[in-house]
């Protein structure tokens, strides 16, 4: 039997689970006062504190970081990646300390883990981190040469749930084509290619609106509106990514209260039908990527546990497609299965920066 500890950070909490061999016997969602949070100039500086209080949560259900494994820690942005199992060595732990282009809660997780196991020589892992990139040649224009179309997108899920619809169909992942639609705080919808996920909007930066997110906007007000004199680099950035969608135009990033409004204001109303309307077209696109031959599409994430906005997406896309709903997230199961794959000798770990 193998024990593995599980982190993966998000921007206010950090969660915790504890897995032996599949089974999961421990679960800890550990909150942070948002009020200490701001005293850290950088998500990075968080490390130490948020170090102490994973060791904190293990003491108090009786373990100790020796009692484990492996740790798997939920991969940040990296380069990109293929997608699989990788080692935390301590190139990686660099680069996401010093290197990485976007200050994302996720990128906590590996120094934390690594930082915990190295002193017991315990081997750290992340499995399919955010920057997974399987997309296709011609999806990576993006009309100027001086971008390219980046891969960033919830792929840990993303591929968990995906083998979960496989399996119900009794197929493999790798003879299917399926459009999946990550809906939480952020949204990606992906093309899935037998096995590659080959398109997905970058969760930051283009598809739908989303609670907190903007998604594409634009480009010609987006550019009078940087030079215009209003708003400080960071405070627009802010607003597209964190204080955009639906926080923007209801006041709340909580789909539940945006829909009790719409009940009894039509404008609210609108604006959650909008956010549907726009994951449907997302998906139609994708749909088109795969050549209109799809086995399956897939909601996902924490709106997917809402029927009443689920069935506002239905409607656009139920004749493309049979459509499966999976509410929830998988990301801690998906890191533990992971680790338990490379300890098993199941998969071979990557190495960052090449396979070994």
């Amino acid at each position: 039997m193998y024990r593995i500890l599980v982190i993966n950070p998000g921007s206010t909490s950090t969660k915790i689970a504890i897995f032996e061999d599949e089974m999961c016997v421990y679960n800890k969602k550990v909150n942070h006062d948002p009020e200490e949070l701001s005293k850290y100039d950088s998500l990075m500086d968080q490390e130490p504190m948020r170090r102490r209080e994973v060791i904190r949560a293990l003491n108090e259900a009786g373990y100790e970081i020796s009692d484990f494994d492996a740790i798997a820690a939920r991969g940040g942005i990296l380069p990109p990646l293929e997608s699989g199992t990788y080692e935390v060595d301590e190139v990686m732990v660099n680069y996401l300390k010093y290197e990485t282009p976007v200050e994302h809660a996720s990128n906590l997780a590996a120094v934390i883990a690594y930082e915990l196991g190295e002193p017991h020589s315990i081997p750290v892992y992340i499995t399919d981190p955010i920057s997974v990139d399987e997309m296709i040649p011609e999806a990576r224009f993006s009309g100027i040469p001086d971008i390219e179309r980046k891969s960033l997108s919830h792929a840990l899920n993303t591929k968990a749930v995906a083998r979960k619809i496989a399996k119900e169909l009794g197929r493999k992942y790798e003879e299917l084509k399926m459009v999946i639609a990550h809906l939480g705080g952020g949204i990606s919808v992906s093309a899935h290619d037998r096995g590659k996920m080959i398109d997905v909007n970058n969760a930051n930066d283009e598809g739908p609106f989303s609670p907190e997110r903007t998604g594409e906007l634009p480009v010609g007000d987006v550019v009078k509106l940087s030079y215009s004199g209003k708003y400080a680099k960071k405070e627009l950035k802010r607003r597209f990514v964190g204080k955009g969608g639906l926080i923007a135009y209801l006041g709340t990033n909580d789909l539940r209260k945006a829909l009790e409004m719409a009940k009894n204001d039509e404008g609210a109303n609108l604006v959650v039908e909008a956010m549907a309307y726009q994951i449907s077209k997302e998906i139609g696109g994708m749909c088109a990527v795969l050549g209109g031959n799809v086995d399956a599409i897939v909601l996902t994430g924490g709106m997917a546990n809402n029927s009443d906005f689920i069935n506002r997406i239905k409607v656009y896309i139920y004749r493309f497609a049979p459509v499966f709903v999976v509410p929830g997230e998988y990301e801690m199961e998906a890191l533990a299965l992971g680790a338990l794959r490379a300890l098993k000798g199941e998969e071979n770990p990557k190495k960052f920066g090449g396979e070994r």
